[in-house]
């Protein structure tokens, strides 16, 4: 054995030392990244079960890079870039990972896979119960979703790709997911992975966000319930209303009729009593997606595909979407706050980002904290459950004007 033969027995050193300086030190940020997100997802600051597999996933593929027969540096996972058919024909049977990447990622399924489990565990009756103020709330954290287009425009991005990148202001992954895949083919990846990351920031950041712009005293405000009391909506209306709004929003929207398809036939099986299909959608089905969109997301991550000069200036607009969602949300809230003439909690606004149940959650408690007597989640939620379907129509709207 020659020199060169010994030096390549161990490629994924060989590949790391021996590619140029910003690569090595990108590979091995990235390793060290990974590790983090499985730390943070095994202590339950990060959502473990996507974390986990991401952040290993993210470690394993850069220090899994080999020499190809063509000299150049790849791995076995999968080419996410590739598109001639005999090319993908032969990764099919080559890249141990291409398949589920390309019958089920990029083609959006495991998007609207999780988008029905998420559909099979919500109860729209808290909307139904306050419909207005529920979708008023949503509206209003919808802002970064719609200023930060402007934003990404001025930092150099195109209309469709600006679009893309402000739906990170949703707050909802498989919305940006669906999104990036029919508007930015060529940044969905980064825009994708940049997504989920940030998702983590709205449970840890929003509540800063929260003392920030809330005084202590309006967060612990304790709001009266009337007295009469209200009936129970039965399980037919909530699928009457189900079935109605699908429809409408496929006449309106039919681009993004698999995503409203996805989420309706959730809560219609729900609705419907259908304990064993509900089980296995809200289980094994929304689990499994969730699995394996974290693995996916972390042998995306690789060092040469988020070297892309445009991902500096993604995080920027993320984090810029999410923040000016979070302010609208609050601004939300205020406004109900004073229609209410100060019976009700300003917390709740923050909901109306459709981070579901993350917001709803971080709302209650931030007002348990003040003032453990107060129970928001029931309107919480409801905004909770209105940001969906608002983030929904948005990645309906934006498709069908930019695409």
């Amino acid at each position: 054995m020659d020199h060169i033969e010994i030096s390549r027995l161990f490629q994924g050193f060989y590949t790391l030392f021996t590619s140029e300086a910003h690569i090595m030190f990108t590979r091995i940020f990235l390793i060290l990244l990974g590790l983090l997100l499985i730390y943070l997802g095994k202590k339950g600051i990060l959502e473990p079960l996507l974390m986990i597999p991401m952040g290993l996933g993210m470690a394993t593929i850069n220090a899994a890079t080999m020499v190809m027969p063509d000299g150049s540096h790849g791995n076995l996972f999968v080419d996410p870039m590739a598109s001639d058919i005999n090319q993908l024909l032969y990764l099919l049977q080559i890249d141990f990972l291409q398949p589920i990447y390309t019958f089920t990622f990029s083609n959006g399924l495991i998007a609207c896979f999780i988008f029905m489990g998420i559909g099979s565990m919500l109860d729209i009756s808290y909307i139904l119960k306050k419909p207005f103020s529920s979708m008023f709330l949503a509206v209003c954290a919808e802002m970064g979703t719609f200023l930060a287009v402007p934003i990404a425009i001025y930092l150099g991005f195109s209309l469709k790709d600006a679009a893309s990148a402000a739906m990170v202001g949703g707050a909802d992954g498989p919305m940006v997911l669906f999104t990036a895949l029919n508007l930015s083919k060529n940044l969905f990846v980064p825009i994708t992975v940049v997504a989920y990351l940030y998702l983590g920031l709205t449970y840890g950041g929003y509540p800063y966000l929260i003392r920030l712009l809330i005084p202590k005293k309006l967060r612990g405000i304790q709001m009266i319930k009337p007295k009469t009391k209200t009936k129970p909506i039965s399980s037919g209306v909530k699928l009457a209303f189900a079935s109605v709004l699908c429809v409408i929003l496929c006449l309106l929207f039919p681009v993004a009729g698999p995503l409203f398809f996805s989420l309706f036939i959730g809560i219609a099986i729900r609705e419907s009593g259908l304990t064993h299909i509900q089980s296995f959608i809200e289980g094994p089905l929304l689990y499994g997606s969730t699995f394996f969109l974290g693995l996916l997301l972390g042998i995306l991550c690789e060092a040469h595909l988020l070297l892309n000069p445009q991902i500096l200036k993604l995080l920027i607009v993320g984090i810029i979407a999410l923040l000016l969602s979070g302010i609208g949300g609050i601004m939300g809230g205020y406004i109900m706050y004073f229609i209410h003439r100060g019976n009700y909690n300003p917390v709740i606004g923050i909901a109306g980002v459709s981070c579901i149940p993350t917001t709803a959650k971080v709302a209650q408690k931030e007002v348990h904290k003040v003032n453990p007597q107060s129970m928001i989640l029931a309107e919480a939620l409801g905004a909770n459950i209105s940001g969906v379907i608002t983030t929904a129509i948005i990645t309906g709207l934006y498709i069908t004007f930019f695409a």
